[in-house]
Protein backbone atom coordinates (compact mmCIF):
# COMPACT_ATOMS: atom_id res chain seq x y z
CA UNK A 1 0.00 0.00 0.00
CA UNK A 2 1.63 3.38 -0.24
CA UNK A 3 1.75 6.58 -1.29
CA UNK A 4 5.59 7.68 -0.62
CA UNK A 5 4.42 10.70 1.39
CA UNK A 6 1.58 9.15 3.38
CA UNK A 7 4.33 6.37 4.66
CA UNK A 8 6.94 9.68 5.95
CA UNK A 9 3.90 10.94 8.03
CA UNK A 10 2.84 7.43 9.62
CA UNK A 11 6.79 6.54 9.86
CA UNK A 12 7.60 9.61 12.28
CA UNK A 13 7.80 7.80 15.10
CA UNK A 14 10.33 5.52 13.73
CA UNK A 15 12.25 8.41 12.10
CA UNK A 16 16.12 6.78 13.10
CA UNK A 17 14.72 3.31 12.17
CA UNK A 18 13.93 4.64 8.32
CA UNK A 19 17.18 6.56 7.99
CA UNK A 20 19.03 3.43 9.22
CA UNK A 21 17.34 1.68 6.58
CA UNK A 22 17.22 3.80 3.84
CA UNK A 23 21.22 4.83 4.17
CA UNK A 24 22.73 1.53 5.91
CA UNK A 25 23.42 -0.07 2.81
CA UNK A 26 27.01 -0.88 1.23
CA UNK A 27 27.99 1.60 -1.94
CA UNK A 28 30.94 1.22 -3.74
CA UNK A 29 32.56 4.59 -6.06
CA UNK A 30 35.39 4.46 -7.71
CA UNK A 31 35.62 8.15 -7.57
CA UNK A 32 36.82 8.66 -4.25
CA UNK A 33 40.54 6.91 -5.01
CA UNK A 34 43.39 9.25 -4.02
CA UNK A 35 46.61 9.42 -6.50
CA UNK A 36 48.51 6.21 -6.77
CA UNK A 37 45.64 3.74 -5.49
CA UNK A 38 45.13 0.81 -7.43
CA UNK A 39 41.64 0.51 -6.52
CA UNK A 40 38.66 2.65 -5.02
CA UNK A 41 38.15 1.65 -1.15
CA UNK A 42 35.31 0.27 0.27
CA UNK A 43 32.94 3.08 1.04
CA UNK A 44 30.51 2.01 3.75
CA UNK A 45 27.79 4.03 5.76
CA UNK A 46 27.67 5.06 9.11
CA UNK A 47 24.54 5.57 10.61
CA UNK A 48 25.88 6.51 13.97
CA UNK A 49 27.89 9.76 12.17
CA UNK A 50 25.80 11.24 10.55
CA UNK A 51 22.21 12.79 10.42
CA UNK A 52 19.54 13.94 7.56
CA UNK A 53 16.28 15.32 7.69
CA UNK A 54 12.93 14.69 7.69
CA UNK A 55 12.06 13.94 10.93
CA UNK A 56 15.57 14.66 12.20
CA UNK A 57 14.92 15.24 15.95
CA UNK A 58 13.28 12.97 18.43
CA UNK A 59 10.39 13.91 20.64
CA UNK A 60 12.48 14.67 23.00
CA UNK A 61 14.34 17.44 20.52
CA UNK A 62 17.58 15.84 20.71
CA UNK A 63 19.20 14.24 17.33
CA UNK A 64 20.04 10.80 17.39
CA UNK A 65 23.69 10.02 18.22
CA UNK A 66 24.84 13.44 18.54
CA UNK A 67 24.95 16.02 21.18
CA UNK A 68 23.68 19.81 20.44
CA UNK A 69 25.74 22.76 22.54
CA UNK A 70 25.47 26.24 22.71
CA UNK A 71 22.56 28.61 20.19
CA UNK A 72 22.16 25.34 18.01
CA UNK A 73 18.87 24.26 17.63
CA UNK A 74 17.76 21.07 16.14
CA UNK A 75 14.75 21.21 13.73
CA UNK A 76 12.85 18.36 11.66
CA UNK A 77 14.68 18.82 8.14
CA UNK A 78 18.03 20.42 9.47
CA UNK A 79 20.16 22.13 12.47
CA UNK A 80 20.72 25.51 12.99
CA UNK A 81 23.93 26.08 14.69
CA UNK A 82 23.57 30.01 14.87
CA UNK A 83 20.94 32.09 13.90
CA UNK A 84 21.62 35.82 12.66
CA UNK A 85 22.22 37.08 16.00
CA UNK A 86 25.29 39.18 16.87
CA UNK A 87 27.58 37.04 19.41
CA UNK A 88 26.00 33.56 19.05
CA UNK A 89 28.08 30.30 19.03
CA UNK A 90 26.85 26.42 18.71
CA UNK A 91 27.96 23.02 17.78
CA UNK A 92 27.04 19.42 16.93
CA UNK A 93 29.26 16.71 18.03
CA UNK A 94 29.07 12.91 17.76
CA UNK A 95 28.35 11.18 21.17
CA UNK A 96 30.55 8.31 20.19
CA UNK A 97 34.28 8.29 18.96
CA UNK A 98 34.49 6.91 15.74
CA UNK A 99 36.26 3.18 15.37
CA UNK A 100 37.62 3.62 11.70
CA UNK A 101 40.95 4.57 10.26
CA UNK A 102 40.05 6.33 7.34
CA UNK A 103 36.59 7.97 6.42
CA UNK A 104 34.82 10.37 4.20
CA UNK A 105 31.93 13.23 5.21
CA UNK A 106 29.61 14.85 2.98
CA UNK A 107 28.04 17.78 4.69
CA UNK A 108 25.52 19.97 3.37
CA UNK A 109 24.87 23.79 4.42
CA UNK A 110 23.53 26.97 4.05
CA UNK A 111 25.36 30.34 5.18
CA UNK A 112 22.91 32.90 4.06
CA UNK A 113 22.79 36.76 5.70
CA UNK A 114 21.24 39.72 4.62
CA UNK A 115 24.73 42.14 4.70
CA UNK A 116 27.21 42.24 1.87
CA UNK A 117 29.44 40.37 4.07
CA UNK A 118 29.28 38.57 6.82
CA UNK A 119 30.61 36.64 10.01
CA UNK A 120 32.20 34.85 11.54
CA UNK A 121 31.74 31.38 9.81
CA UNK A 122 31.14 27.70 10.12
CA UNK A 123 34.00 24.51 10.88
CA UNK A 124 33.72 20.60 9.90
CA UNK A 125 36.11 18.91 12.95
CA UNK A 126 37.63 15.93 13.58
CA UNK A 127 39.21 15.81 16.99
CA UNK A 128 40.29 13.48 19.69
CA UNK A 129 37.98 15.25 22.00
CA UNK A 130 34.95 16.89 21.61
CA UNK A 131 35.66 20.58 21.45
CA UNK A 132 31.57 21.74 22.48
CA UNK A 133 32.48 25.66 23.38
CA UNK A 134 35.35 27.72 22.80
CA UNK A 135 36.69 30.80 20.72
CA UNK A 136 37.00 29.13 17.57
CA UNK A 137 33.74 29.18 15.06
CA UNK A 138 32.21 28.24 18.33
CA UNK A 139 34.42 25.13 19.19
CA UNK A 140 37.38 24.61 21.71
CA UNK A 141 41.09 25.62 20.88
CA UNK A 142 44.26 23.33 21.41
CA UNK A 143 42.68 20.74 19.54
CA UNK A 144 44.16 17.27 18.02
CA UNK A 145 42.89 16.72 14.89
CA UNK A 146 41.91 18.98 11.87
CA UNK A 147 39.26 21.44 11.35
CA UNK A 148 37.67 22.55 7.61
CA UNK A 149 37.11 26.43 8.41
CA UNK A 150 34.52 28.17 6.24
CA UNK A 151 35.63 31.62 7.11
CA UNK A 152 33.30 34.59 6.41
CA UNK A 153 35.23 37.82 7.57
CA UNK A 154 38.07 39.12 6.19
CA UNK A 155 39.85 39.77 9.53
CA UNK A 156 43.74 40.31 8.11
CA UNK A 157 42.01 43.00 5.39
CA UNK A 158 43.99 40.41 2.65
CA UNK A 159 40.65 40.54 0.75
CA UNK A 160 40.57 36.60 0.83
CA UNK A 161 37.48 35.78 2.52
CA UNK A 162 34.81 33.89 2.03
CA UNK A 163 37.52 31.15 1.64
CA UNK A 164 38.17 27.29 3.09
CA UNK A 165 41.29 26.67 5.29
CA UNK A 166 42.65 23.38 6.14
CA UNK A 167 44.18 23.63 9.75
CA UNK A 168 45.56 20.73 11.31
CA UNK A 169 46.38 20.99 15.04
CA UNK A 170 48.46 18.32 17.34
CA UNK A 171 46.80 19.97 20.93
CA UNK A 172 49.39 22.83 21.72
CA UNK A 173 48.57 25.77 19.00
CA UNK A 174 46.34 28.71 19.35
CA UNK A 175 44.14 29.43 16.22
CA UNK A 176 45.60 32.53 14.95
CA UNK A 177 42.47 34.83 14.66
CA UNK A 178 44.01 38.09 13.45
CA UNK A 179 45.75 36.50 10.27
CA UNK A 180 42.84 33.88 9.45
CA UNK A 181 44.70 30.67 10.52
CA UNK A 182 46.79 31.95 7.04
CA UNK A 183 49.89 31.14 9.18
CA UNK A 184 48.83 27.69 10.05
CA UNK A 185 46.81 26.86 7.33
CA UNK A 186 47.59 23.47 5.66
CA UNK A 187 46.00 23.82 2.38
CA UNK A 188 43.04 26.86 1.48
CA UNK A 189 41.19 28.00 -1.42
CA UNK A 190 39.09 31.00 -2.04
CA UNK A 191 35.25 29.97 -2.48
CA UNK A 192 32.20 32.09 -2.07
CA UNK A 193 29.44 29.77 0.26
CA UNK A 194 26.96 33.13 1.18
CA UNK A 195 23.40 33.30 0.12
CA UNK A 196 24.16 31.12 -3.02
CA UNK A 197 20.34 29.45 -4.54
CA UNK A 198 21.55 25.82 -3.77
CA UNK A 199 22.79 24.54 -0.67
CA UNK A 200 26.37 24.26 -0.65
CA UNK A 201 27.84 20.37 0.09
CA UNK A 202 31.56 19.67 0.55
CA UNK A 203 33.12 16.31 0.41
CA UNK A 204 36.00 15.26 3.29
CA UNK A 205 38.07 12.53 2.53
CA UNK A 206 40.48 10.75 4.74
CA UNK A 207 42.35 8.26 2.95
CA UNK A 208 45.80 6.75 3.25
CA UNK A 209 47.18 9.62 5.70
CA UNK A 210 45.46 12.10 2.34
CA UNK A 211 43.27 14.91 3.53
CA UNK A 212 41.08 15.72 0.08
CA UNK A 213 38.26 18.76 0.21
CA UNK A 214 35.62 18.70 -2.89
CA UNK A 215 33.04 21.45 -2.99
CA UNK A 216 30.27 21.80 -4.53
CA UNK A 217 29.58 25.78 -5.03
CA UNK A 218 25.91 25.89 -4.61
CA UNK A 219 24.50 27.38 -8.13
CA UNK A 220 23.36 23.70 -9.49
CA UNK A 221 20.71 21.01 -8.09
CA UNK A 222 23.60 18.61 -9.29
CA UNK A 223 24.71 16.80 -6.04
CA UNK A 224 27.85 15.26 -7.74
CA UNK A 225 29.02 18.82 -9.37
CA UNK A 226 32.01 19.09 -7.04
CA UNK A 227 35.21 20.56 -7.62
CA UNK A 228 38.86 20.28 -5.82
CA UNK A 229 39.73 23.17 -3.30
CA UNK A 230 42.70 21.90 -1.13
CA UNK A 231 44.83 18.22 -0.53
CA UNK A 232 46.78 17.72 2.29
CA UNK A 233 49.32 14.87 2.21
CA UNK A 234 51.06 12.69 4.52
CA UNK A 235 48.64 13.85 7.50
CA UNK A 236 48.40 12.41 10.59
CA UNK A 237 45.33 11.97 12.33
CA UNK A 238 44.35 10.37 15.50
CA UNK A 239 42.87 6.88 14.73
CA UNK A 240 39.94 7.50 16.51
CA UNK A 241 37.97 11.14 17.23
CA UNK A 242 34.91 12.99 17.30
CA UNK A 243 33.04 14.40 14.38
CA UNK A 244 31.74 17.48 14.51
CA UNK A 245 30.64 21.17 13.17
CA UNK A 246 30.64 24.51 14.52
CA UNK A 247 29.64 27.74 14.05
CA UNK A 248 29.78 31.70 15.29
CA UNK A 249 28.78 35.18 14.73
CA UNK A 250 30.45 38.30 15.80
CA UNK A 251 29.84 41.81 14.95
CA UNK A 252 28.26 41.11 11.81
CA UNK A 253 25.60 37.47 12.00
CA UNK A 254 24.74 34.78 9.17
CA UNK A 255 22.21 32.08 9.41
CA UNK A 256 24.70 28.67 9.77
CA UNK A 257 22.36 25.91 8.75
CA UNK A 258 23.12 22.34 8.35
CA UNK A 259 20.89 19.96 6.32
CA UNK A 260 23.18 16.88 6.60
CA UNK A 261 25.97 14.88 7.86
CA UNK A 262 26.81 11.51 6.41
CA UNK A 263 29.77 9.89 7.56
CA UNK A 264 31.23 6.54 5.53
CA UNK A 265 33.74 4.41 6.25
CA UNK A 266 36.73 3.58 3.59
CA UNK A 267 38.12 0.15 3.93
CA UNK A 268 41.54 -0.39 2.08
CA UNK A 269 41.04 -2.78 -0.69
CA UNK A 270 41.59 -6.41 -0.03
CA UNK A 271 40.91 -5.76 3.55
CA UNK A 272 37.51 -7.38 4.33
CA UNK A 273 35.22 -5.04 5.70
CA UNK A 274 32.93 -5.60 9.07
CA UNK A 275 29.38 -6.54 8.68
CA UNK A 276 26.64 -4.04 10.02
CA UNK A 277 25.43 -6.85 11.80
CA UNK A 278 28.57 -7.27 13.68
CA UNK A 279 28.61 -3.79 14.68
CA UNK A 280 24.88 -3.60 15.79
CA UNK A 281 24.51 -3.92 19.62
CA UNK A 282 21.74 -6.72 20.56
CA UNK A 283 20.71 -4.25 22.83
CA UNK A 284 19.53 -1.87 19.88
CA UNK A 285 18.31 -4.35 17.86
CA UNK A 286 15.63 -5.34 20.29
CA UNK A 287 15.18 -2.04 20.88
CA UNK A 288 14.34 -0.95 16.98
CA UNK A 289 12.05 -4.34 17.03
CA UNK A 290 10.24 -3.15 19.76
CA UNK A 291 9.59 0.19 18.04
CA UNK A 292 8.55 -1.51 15.04
CA UNK A 293 6.22 -3.94 16.28
CA UNK A 294 4.63 -0.87 18.53
CA UNK A 295 4.43 1.04 15.18
CA UNK A 296 2.69 -1.84 13.59
CA UNK A 297 0.13 -2.19 16.27
CA UNK A 298 -0.78 1.49 15.43
CA UNK A 299 -1.03 1.12 12.23
CA UNK A 300 -2.64 -1.66 12.10
CA UNK A 301 -5.50 0.41 14.57
CA UNK A 302 -5.73 3.47 12.72
CA UNK A 303 -6.74 0.95 9.89
CA UNK A 304 -9.75 -0.55 12.06
CA UNK A 305 -11.10 3.05 12.80
CA UNK A 306 -10.92 4.63 9.01
CA UNK A 307 -12.47 1.15 8.10
CA UNK A 308 -15.45 1.31 10.92
CA UNK A 309 -15.64 5.64 10.06
CA UNK A 310 -15.92 4.74 6.38
CA UNK A 311 -18.13 1.78 5.33
CA UNK A 312 -18.50 2.75 2.14
CA UNK A 313 -15.28 2.49 0.87
CA UNK A 314 -14.19 -1.15 2.32
CA UNK A 315 -14.18 -4.06 -0.19
CA UNK A 316 -10.52 -4.57 -0.62
CA UNK A 317 -9.34 -4.44 2.75
CA UNK A 318 -5.78 -3.47 2.37
CA UNK A 319 -6.56 -0.69 -0.29
CA UNK A 320 -9.26 1.66 1.62
CA UNK A 321 -6.53 3.84 3.43
CA UNK A 322 -4.53 3.77 0.41
CA UNK A 323 -7.06 5.77 -1.62
CA UNK A 324 -7.56 7.95 1.27
CA UNK A 325 -3.97 8.53 1.46
CA UNK A 326 -3.44 9.29 -2.17
CA UNK A 327 -6.59 11.32 -2.09
CA UNK A 328 -4.92 13.52 0.54
CA UNK A 329 -1.44 13.17 -1.80
CA UNK A 330 -3.87 15.26 -4.64
CA UNK A 331 -3.89 18.49 -2.22
CA UNK A 332 -0.27 18.73 -2.37
CA UNK A 333 1.99 19.95 -5.62
CA UNK A 334 5.08 18.36 -6.11
CA UNK A 335 8.19 20.66 -7.02
CA UNK A 336 7.90 19.03 -10.75
CA UNK A 337 4.51 20.69 -10.74
CA UNK A 338 4.87 23.76 -9.57
CA UNK A 339 8.15 24.42 -12.00
CA UNK A 340 5.85 23.10 -14.98
CA UNK A 341 3.19 25.35 -13.76
CA UNK A 342 5.76 28.40 -13.79
CA UNK A 343 7.03 27.55 -17.31
CA UNK A 344 3.53 27.27 -18.78
CA UNK A 345 2.57 30.87 -16.90
CA UNK A 346 5.72 32.50 -18.23
CA UNK A 347 5.40 31.34 -21.71
CA UNK A 348 1.80 32.25 -22.23
CA UNK A 349 2.87 35.45 -20.71
CA UNK A 350 5.73 35.96 -23.23
CA UNK A 351 2.95 34.93 -26.03
CA UNK A 352 -0.42 37.36 -24.71
CA UNK A 353 2.64 40.55 -24.95
CA UNK A 354 3.51 39.47 -28.17
CA UNK A 355 -0.01 39.63 -29.47
CA UNK A 356 -0.26 42.75 -27.82
CA UNK A 357 2.89 44.33 -29.88
CA UNK A 358 1.50 42.85 -33.15
CA UNK A 359 -1.75 44.73 -32.87
CA UNK A 360 0.30 47.74 -31.73
CA UNK A 361 2.44 47.36 -34.97
CA UNK A 362 -0.55 46.76 -37.40
CA UNK A 363 -2.02 50.55 -35.70
CA UNK A 364 1.90 52.01 -36.40
CA UNK A 365 1.38 50.22 -39.76
CA UNK A 366 -2.00 51.86 -40.75
CA UNK A 367 -0.94 55.43 -39.63
CA UNK A 368 2.42 55.18 -41.65
CA UNK A 369 0.30 54.67 -45.02
CA UNK A 370 -2.00 57.51 -44.05
CA UNK A 371 1.22 59.94 -43.58
CA UNK A 372 2.48 58.57 -47.24
CA UNK A 373 -0.67 58.68 -48.43
CA UNK A 374 -1.06 62.46 -47.71
CA UNK A 375 2.61 63.60 -48.55
CA UNK A 376 2.27 61.59 -51.70
CA UNK A 377 -1.02 63.95 -52.58
CA UNK A 378 1.15 67.04 -51.56
CA UNK A 379 3.81 65.72 -54.10
CA UNK A 380 1.30 65.51 -57.05
CA UNK A 381 0.06 68.92 -56.63
CA UNK A 382 3.36 70.90 -56.36
CA UNK A 383 3.92 68.68 -59.54
CA UNK A 384 1.07 69.87 -61.07
CA UNK A 385 2.23 73.44 -61.09
CA UNK A 386 1.33 75.23 -58.12
CA UNK A 387 4.26 77.99 -57.06
CA UNK A 388 5.64 76.87 -53.43
CA UNK A 389 5.13 80.09 -51.38
CA UNK A 390 7.40 81.15 -48.95
CA UNK A 391 7.41 79.37 -45.71
CA UNK A 392 6.72 75.83 -47.47
CA UNK A 393 9.14 72.93 -47.20
CA UNK A 394 10.70 72.37 -51.13
CA UNK A 395 10.46 69.53 -53.32
CA UNK A 396 13.55 67.45 -52.41
CA UNK A 397 12.80 67.82 -48.85
CA UNK A 398 9.67 66.03 -49.36
CA UNK A 399 10.66 63.74 -51.74
CA UNK A 400 13.72 62.72 -48.46
CA UNK A 401 10.48 62.70 -45.97
CA UNK A 402 8.79 60.16 -48.39
CA UNK A 403 11.61 57.84 -48.98
CA UNK A 404 12.10 58.03 -45.32
CA UNK A 405 8.35 57.10 -44.50
CA UNK A 406 8.67 53.98 -47.26
CA UNK A 407 11.93 53.00 -45.47
CA UNK A 408 10.32 53.27 -41.99
CA UNK A 409 7.39 51.31 -43.30
CA UNK A 410 9.62 48.57 -44.35
CA UNK A 411 11.21 48.33 -41.44
CA UNK A 412 8.18 48.35 -39.15
CA UNK A 413 7.19 44.87 -41.85
CA UNK A 414 10.24 43.51 -41.02
CA UNK A 415 9.86 43.76 -37.62
CA UNK A 416 5.99 42.22 -38.04
CA UNK A 417 7.54 39.27 -39.78
CA UNK A 418 10.40 38.59 -36.89
CA UNK A 419 7.39 38.82 -34.04
CA UNK A 420 5.33 36.51 -35.94
CA UNK A 421 8.12 33.97 -36.34
CA UNK A 422 8.69 34.31 -33.00
CA UNK A 423 4.99 34.01 -31.93
CA UNK A 424 4.67 30.73 -33.66
CA UNK A 425 7.70 29.38 -31.75
CA UNK A 426 6.22 30.51 -28.65
CA UNK A 427 2.94 27.95 -29.38
CA UNK A 428 5.49 25.47 -30.70
CA UNK A 429 7.63 25.17 -27.44
CA UNK A 430 4.96 24.39 -24.67
CA UNK A 431 6.71 21.55 -23.07
CA UNK A 432 8.57 21.78 -19.87
CA UNK A 433 12.10 21.04 -21.81
CA UNK A 434 11.74 24.03 -24.04
CA UNK A 435 15.25 25.95 -23.97
CA UNK A 436 13.84 28.67 -26.00
CA UNK A 437 12.05 30.85 -23.52
CA UNK A 438 15.19 33.21 -22.65
CA UNK A 439 15.85 33.99 -25.98
CA UNK A 440 12.32 34.54 -27.26
CA UNK A 441 11.96 37.13 -24.62
CA UNK A 442 15.75 38.45 -25.80
CA UNK A 443 14.37 39.11 -28.99
CA UNK A 444 11.01 40.91 -27.28
CA UNK A 445 13.13 43.03 -25.78
CA UNK A 446 15.08 43.88 -28.78
CA UNK A 447 11.71 44.23 -30.71
CA UNK A 448 10.71 46.81 -28.07
CA UNK A 449 13.74 48.87 -28.49
CA UNK A 450 13.32 49.16 -31.95
CA UNK A 451 9.83 50.27 -31.89
CA UNK A 452 10.87 52.47 -29.17
CA UNK A 453 13.63 54.27 -32.26
CA UNK A 454 10.82 54.48 -34.94
CA UNK A 455 8.39 56.51 -32.68
CA UNK A 456 11.49 58.52 -32.02
CA UNK A 457 12.04 59.06 -35.97
CA UNK A 458 8.69 59.38 -36.54
CA UNK A 459 8.33 61.89 -33.57
CA UNK A 460 11.32 63.87 -35.21
CA UNK A 461 10.06 63.40 -39.24
CA UNK A 462 6.81 64.90 -38.09
CA UNK A 463 8.28 67.99 -36.70
CA UNK A 464 10.61 68.37 -38.96
CA UNK A 465 8.01 68.62 -42.07
CA UNK A 466 5.42 70.93 -40.42
CA UNK A 467 4.74 74.24 -42.57
CA UNK A 468 5.88 77.08 -40.50
CA UNK A 469 2.90 78.74 -41.24
CA UNK A 470 0.71 76.29 -39.73
CA UNK A 471 3.01 75.97 -36.84
CA UNK A 472 1.14 77.11 -33.51
CA UNK A 473 2.10 80.69 -32.28
CA UNK A 474 2.22 81.55 -28.92
CA UNK A 475 -1.71 83.95 -27.89
CA UNK A 476 -0.30 87.64 -27.01
CA UNK A 477 -0.63 88.87 -23.64
CA UNK A 478 -3.98 91.51 -23.11
CA UNK A 479 -2.23 94.71 -22.45
CA UNK A 480 -1.20 95.81 -18.37
CA UNK A 481 -3.63 98.43 -17.05
CA UNK A 482 -1.49 101.65 -16.78
CA UNK A 483 -0.26 102.48 -12.96
CA UNK A 484 -1.72 105.29 -10.57
CA UNK A 485 0.58 108.42 -10.38
CA UNK A 486 2.49 110.01 -8.10
CA UNK A 487 0.44 113.21 -7.68
CA UNK A 488 -3.25 110.77 -7.66
CA UNK A 489 -1.55 108.71 -5.42
CA UNK A 490 -0.61 111.45 -2.88
CA UNK A 491 -3.80 113.82 -2.97
CA UNK A 492 -6.12 110.57 -2.08
CA UNK A 493 -3.56 109.70 1.23
CA UNK A 494 -4.48 113.74 1.89
CA UNK A 495 -8.14 113.40 1.74
CA UNK A 496 -7.85 110.36 3.79
CA UNK A 497 -5.80 111.64 6.48
CA UNK A 498 -8.25 115.05 6.57
CA UNK A 499 -10.93 112.79 6.53
CA UNK A 500 -9.44 110.59 9.71
CA UNK A 501 -9.00 113.50 11.49
CA UNK A 502 -12.19 114.69 11.18
CA UNK A 503 -13.70 111.87 12.13
CA UNK A 504 -11.75 111.69 15.36
CA UNK A 505 -12.37 115.34 16.58
CA UNK A 506 -16.12 114.78 15.94
CA UNK A 507 -15.96 111.30 18.03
Amino acid sequence: CASPRSSAKMAAPLAPLVLLLALGRPAFSGAQATEGAAAAPHRRFEYKYSFKGPHLVQADGTVPFWVHTGNAIPSADQIRITTSLKSQKGSVWTKNKSIFEYWEVEVTFRVTGRGRIGADGLAIWFTEEQGLDGPVFGAADKWNGVGIFFDSFDNDGKKNNPGVIVVGNNGKLLYDHQNDGSTQALASCQRDFRNKPYPVRVKITYYQKTLTVLINNGFTPDKEDYEFCAKVEDMVLPSQGYFGISAATGGLADDHDVLSFLTFQLTEPGKEAPTSDAEIPQKDKEKYQEEFEHFQQELDKKKEEFQREHPDVQGQPGKAPCAFFLAADDVFETVSDRELRQIFEGQNRIHLEIKQLNRQLDMILDEQRKYVSAVTEEIAKRGAGVPAQQGQVSQQEIDTVVKTQEEVIRQVKEIRSSVTDALRSISGAQHPGSAGVYETTQHFNDIKEHLHVVKRDIEHLVQRNTPSSEKQKCPELPPFPSCLSTMHFLIFVAVQTVLFIGYVMYR
